[in-house]
């Protein structure tokens, strides 16, 4: 056999071999291609946390399997189909379910449902629902909180966006506590309006109570937005989208957002959300620390192109390239793309590296929320890990593990 083949022959059986899932003494044994190093490693894992990260001397192509933390998306709003509309009056325990285990075979092994604007009755109800999911061990943690979007936002045109008119309204701090209630007290996340009544208040109490506080559906100007930053907020949600098409040049709420360096922002990198040129200005003044890639995915995901209703009579349109169009606004309803295809395209456009694109996706929210137990590939975290190939920007996911329980196995 000639030198050349042998090391292919070689390549090929080391490929085989890191993608192996081994047991020895009732421990777990995952290897792969570090998605920050480049190098292979071993992962070893015990009861559900990893114990030990075993870097390997074998030299390897890069044409082999990654290995990276679980994705962490912080806002899915549904994913397959009606049932699992997270915010809407239609939700069921089943879609609940359904949708989570649909989301591990995207790589996403911890997610916060966001509610959107709606009746308080429709939220308080799904509030009820989806904090059942919270001690489900089917669900083996994935869902540790909520966001909820709304419905304290903007109601002008273009800022609220595809949020339903008639159920917006200033914050009220007695009926938010009812909703945290009926969540279990596990909103993690409220994305509001600024500039709105009462809302600097409604900042201060939130932060009080660990609630993080994002920006979004608003048109607040850079006083309003410093001095909401003042009181506690800490995010800027889907930065560049639930705003007016048209927008003053000198003063809009894009501008403070990035220049106060205290405000992270997250951002849909879908394709079809922002322009790659936006990304690319976002990305450079806010970088990998300041930033998170969320899906702001629903339910529509897995259902073809056509023309749907929302519960609240709201017409969309699901279009052959995969666009969600909210027609009446002129404006975007979602998206129909999960976290992996926001990874591949924030690389291929700003030119960051695959160590940075999951801290986007991974570490930084899960260091938003306190959850230091997930997020990274260290020892003494939980053992939520995903197998991946990557071929021109588009990742593959070959295995998740959540709680080091495999749960999807291509």
């Amino acid at each position: 056999m000639s030198t050349s083949k042998l090391i292919i022959l070689k390549i090929i059986i080391f490929t085989i071999l890191l993608s192996l899932e081994k047991n020895t003494n009732g421990q777990q044994i995952i290897e792969g291609i570090h998605y920050e190093t480049g190098h292979p490693v071993r992962i070893i894992v015990n009861n559900g946390i990893i114990e030990n990260v075993i870097a390997l001397d074998n030299a390897v192509s890069d044409r082999l399997v990654y290995i990276a933390p679980g994705f962490f998306d912080n806002q899915v709003n549904g994913f397959t189909g009606i049932s699992s509309s997270f915010g809407e009056v239609y939700l069921t325990y089943e879609g609940i379910e359904e949708s989570t285990a649909e989301l591990w075979k995207e790589g996403v092994t911890t997610y916060l449902p966001t509610l959107t604007t709606n009746s308080i009755e429709v939220l308080t109800r799904n509030f009820k629902l989806l904090s059942k999911a919270l001690n489900d061990k089917k669900l083996l943690g994935s869902i540790p909180g909520f966001h909820l979007e709304g419905p304290y936002i903007s109601s002008e045109e273009g800022y609220r966006g595809s949020h339903p008119t008639q159920f917006i309204k200033p914050p009220d701090w007695e009926e938010f506590l009812k909703l945290y209630k009926a969540s279990g007290d596990r909103i993690f996340q409220i994305t509001m309006a600024p500039e709105t009544e009462g809302a600097l208040d409604f900042i201060s109490n939130c932060s009080r109570k660990g609630i993080v506080v994002a920006l979004g559906h608003h048109n607040a100007d850079m006083r309003i937005v410093s001095a909401a930053i003042d009181r506690g907020a800490k995010i800027a949600t889907h930065l560049g989208n639930g705003a007016a098409n048209m927008l003053n040049r000198h003063n809009n709420p894009l501008w403070p957002q990035l220049a106060d360096d205290r405000l992270n922002i997250s951002i849909i990198c879908d394709s079809f959300h922002l322009l790659p040129e936006e990304i690319r200005v976002f990305y450079k003044v806010k970088g990998a620390e300041k930033t998170i890639i969320t899906s702001d995915v629903t339910q529509y995901a897995t259902l073809g192109p056509g023309i749907y209703k929302t519960s609240t009579g709201e017409e969309l349109e699901l279009t052959t390239n995969r666009m969600l169009r909210y027609p009446a606004q002129d404006v975007l309803y979602g998206s129909v793309s999960s976290i992996s295809k926001g990874v591949g395209y924030v690389m291929r456009v700003t030119g960051c590296t695959l160590g940075e694109a999951f801290r986007m996706a991974s570490s930084n929210p899960a260091r938003l929320y306190n959850l230091n137990d997930r997020g990274v590939l260290e020892p003494g975290k939980r053992a939520d890990i995903i197998l991946f190939t990557i071929k021109d920007y588009q990742l593959d996911i070959e295995k998740t593990w959540v709680q080091g329980k495999l749960v999807y196995e291509k």
